[in-house]
């Protein structure tokens, strides 16, 4: 890992907010919010339509960010934050995209340098128009860190 990987961003990548994922999703996460899962009660909502829960674009695909190759386990997840101008809708496409905003490293309790990288992801309708960011944070540990060698 390294500041090199800074700002660079994987290419767009076409997803569904299909609405039997919303459901075993919000199933998933023990919220059967009628906005998500009543067809009836999206109708009759303030969007005409059903949303999905804020948490959903974690089951998004955003694409492979070239010359970025973190490990597939060891990672921590650190925190997480979403920022959306309005709600996802059921059964409408997003063009997802992921890029990295920093990196940095701090010496844990132990003395050993952990990582810490900041990935942004976004998601924007077929026009183009941002919908979410999501701010990601997370920690490669020591012992990672020495499987990557850096």
């Amino acid at each position: 890992m390294s500041k090199a990987w800074i700002g660079k961003q994987s290419k767009k990548v076409k997803n569904r907010v299909d609405r039997l994922l919303v459901k075993r999703f919000a199933e998933s996460i023990g919220d059967l919010h009628p906005f998500y899962i009543d067809e009836e009660f999206g109708k009759n909502s303030r969007y005409g339509r059903n949303i999905a829960p804020p948490t959903f674009p974690r089951t998004f695909e955003y694409g492979e960010i070239a010359g970025v190759d973190l490990p597939k386990k060891g990672l921590i997840h650190g925190e997480e934050t979403y920022i959306y101008s309005r709600p996802l809708f059921v059964d409408e496409e997003i063009y997802c995209y992921a890029r990295i905003e920093e990196y940095y490293e701090k010496v844990g309790k132990n003395g050993g340098k952990m990582g810490f990288v900041i990935i942004k992801r976004f998601g924007e309708d077929a026009k183009g128009e941002l919908i979410f960011t999501e701010i990601q944070n997370v920690i490669i540990t020591e012992a990672v860190r020495k499987e990557m060698k850096v």
